[in-house]
């Protein structure tokens, strides 16, 4: 069987489960912070986090600059790791306002930039991609543990593989669109949380005719074969 190319199965979760209109935020800086929060925690834990900075008016590059840190790690507590999360969100909004802030960024070369948001201790690559995908408008595509799940699941992906692998495959079969990649990275994870979970849910599964585990799951076993 012929394998499924990366567009293909972008328009079958587009077809299915339509435009998810990511990143919900009111400005970039806040698709930033979002972006730093959204670290080792759910969406809702963000979301609580983010009502919290904006009921204290907190939700601005210079006041989570020179807040007070305790009080800062305090306001975010619900997204978890609160600590390392308050002196991270600060050392980015320095950088943040001494590039310039939003346009100042949106200069810089896409590769550059990326070097440079990773050099921030506490931002890696799918953090720095979702900065530049969902904030700064740069063509980039977002990696993350569904991503590898899914496509290790329809047997597109080894198992073993890094980031910048993962990266390297769509972004080497699909072209550089801002609102595809928006929206991919958003329809993939939709389909992990209803379909491709830890324990898999294959019933009505858009993808189940071309994954490859489905295919497997399904197979005759040898017990039953010679029973």
């Amino acid at each position: 069987m012929r394998k499924p190319s990366p567009l293909q199965i972008y328009q079958l979760l587009y077809k299915v489960y339509g435009p998810q209109y990511w990143w919900p935020a009111d400005k970039p800086f806040e698709v930033m912070v979002g972006a730093i929060l959204t670290q080792n925690t759910s969406w809702t834990n963000v979301e609580m986090a983010i009502n919290n900075l904006k009921a204290k008016k907190m939700l601005h590059y210079a006041s989570i600059a020179s807040s007070n840190h305790e009080q800062l790690a305090e306001v975010i507590r619900p997204s978890g790791f609160f600590n390392q999360k308050s002196d991270l969100l600060q050392r980015f909004s320095l950088f943040y306002m001494n590039q310039g802030k939003t346009s100042g960024l949106k200069k810089w070369p896409k590769s550059t930039l990326r070097k440079q948001l990773i050099d921030i201790s506490g931002i890696g690559p799918e953090t720095a991609d979702s900065i530049l995908l969902y904030a700064l408008d740069k063509p980039v595509f977002v990696v993350d543990a569904y991503t590898r799940r899914i496509f290790t699941r329809l047997g597109l992906l080894p198992d073993k593989i890094d980031y910048d692998g993962i990266q390297n495959y769509f972004q080497q079969r699909l072209a550089p669109s801002l609102l595809m990649f928006q929206e991919y990275h958003a329809l993939i994870v939709e389909h992990a949380k209803r379909h491709c979970r830890p324990k898999p849910v294959c019933d009505n599964c858009p993808l189940h005719t071309i994954c490859a585990t489905a295919r497997q799951d399904s197979m005759p076993s040898e017990n039953s074969l010679t029973a």
